[in-house]
């Protein structure tokens, strides 16, 4: 196993699935999945990669020692409990989320695609999600704002936390373990996260053209409309 430097090159360590294992743990990869699953401040974190990583890293044993089961349930429980709290939050603040000025760690543009996947998909939209960088973030803070019925959106929250956490955490444990994987484990975990940071990092970029622009009147509409939408939806969940 390399060391976690060999792929630092590829982007900063806070994205480097490896680098965040190694120096963390388990309590680094809960925390990380908890805050991506729900937490504004979520958005940009690595968390497929970081859940294929973290199979694959349980498979090999150096940087963790926990049994496979073990691992998935606290990683099923972080997602859900991130994204009830990003339910929670939505509901508070409601349709005024929509017209919240742009900052670093929030941007409006995101919001505008969560809300055009749950508009999209409905209750579904919480399980699909989970499978979809930065809509993931932003979706059960939208399902929240549009006062999505609590039970459905509890149990959609459970499905979804369950296959996203522990079916990319077990993918990448039994991938671990095929001979050719193993034996190549290193490049997989460079090409892991490489495919984890270009995407971030074209988000990041068009994040801060957006800001310097600041809000485009395409986005402005979108915005208002989709206030307007959440506003006459929240009590048909």
């Amino acid at each position: 196993m390399p060391t976690p430097t060999t792929t630092l090159a590829l982007g900063p360590d806070f994205l480097d699935p490896e680098w965040l294992i190694s120096t963390f743990g388990l309590l680094g990869i809960l925390a990380i999945v908890f805050a991506e699953s729900g937490l504004l401040i979520g958005f940009f974190l690595p968390g497929d990669s970081l859940l294929f990583t973290a199979g694959l890293l349980t498979a090999d044993g150096e940087y963790i020692t926990y049994p496979l089961w073990l691992v998935c349930l606290l990683v099923t429980i972080a997602a859900i409990a991130g994204d009830q709290v990003g339910y929670a939050f939505g509901k508070k603040v409601g349709p005024a989320l929509f017209r919240r000025p742009n900052s670093r760690l929030f941007k409006q543009e995101n919001l505008v695609k969560a809300h055009e996947f749950f508009e999209k998909y409905g209750a579904r939209s919480v399980v699909l999600a989970r499978f979809v960088p930065i809509v993931r973030t932003f979706t059960p803070i939208v399902a929240g704002v549009s006062a999505m019925r609590y039970r459905t959106f509890v149990v959609y929250n459970i499905i979804g936390g369950f296959l996203w956490g522990t079916g990319v955490t077990v993918l990448g444990y039994f991938l671990g373990q095929i001979p050719i994987v193993k034996d190549h484990i290193e490049l997989i975990l460079v090409g892991i996260v490489a495919l984890s940071v270009i995407p971030i990092v074209i988000e990041l970029l068009r994040n801060r053209s957006a800001a310097k622009r600041g809000t485009t009147p395409e986005t402005a509409t979108a915005l208002e409309h989709a206030a307007q939408e959440v506003q006459q939806h929240r009590h048909h969940y």
